[in-house]
Order: structure tokens, then C-alpha cells, then sequence
């Protein structure tokens, strides 16, 4: 194996686990964004849970986060509770910094 080898070795690696650690704190981010939700329509314990679960699987509808959004837009509505888009956005991106805070916290562990 020469030199470049190994380092393209070694950024295919680098990038793979970047990816990983993309997708778990995405996924992360998520889970606590429902959880937030559930909370404002008064959901607590298992049905939280299951609740941010949903939250999850909805943002593998479609590319990007706006399927999550939208689903939180239309929960919410529907159970009395309206936020608007740059409401929830705002939200997700402070969820964002304490998901990545809690995988990194998880990896050095």
C-alpha cells in the first residue's frame, strides 16, 4: 500500500465516521424536538416517547428537515397548540447544539 493509499484510506474513514456521527446527532435533535412537542400537547411518560419516536421516522419522508417541520406544524394545530415554522426551526437548531453535545459526550464515553 503506498502513502496516498493510506490516506485516502484514511479520509474515506474520517468521512464514513463523520457521517455517522452526522446521522446520530440529526436523529438525536429530533427525538428531543418531539419530546418538546409532546410536552406542549401535554403528552408525558410512553406516549412522549412513542411521540418523539414519530418524530424520528418523519424525517425520513423526504430529503432535508422541512418533513419534520411540517409534521410538528400539523401536531401541534391539531391539538390546539399552533407554532409556526420559524418557531420550530428556531427550536430545532438549539436542540441541535444539545444533540451534538450529547453524542459527543456519548463517543468519549
Amino acid at each position: 500500500m503506498t502513502t496516498f493509499d493510506g490516506r485516502e484510506k484514511a479520509f474515506e474513514n474520517k468521512f464514513g465516521h463523520d457521517q455517522e456521527l452526522q446521522f446520530k446527532t440529526n436523529s438525536r435533535r429530533n427525538k428531543l424536538l418531539g419530546l418538546w412537542a409532546a410536552g406542549l400537547m401535554g403528552k408525558s411518560g410512553d406516549a412522549a416517547e412513542s411521540y418523539a419516536r414519530e418524530i424520528v421516522a418523519a424525517d425520513f419522508e423526504k430529503p432535508g428537515h422541512d418533513d419534520v417541520v411540517e409534521r410538528l406544524m400539523r401536531d401541534l394545530a391539531a391539538a390546539g397548540k399552533p407554532a409556526e415554522a420559524h418557531t420550530i426551526r428556531k427550536r430545532s437548531e438549539e436542540l441541535l447544539a444539545e444533540a451534538r453535545r450529547q453524542i459527543m459526550a456519548e463517543t468519549k464515553s
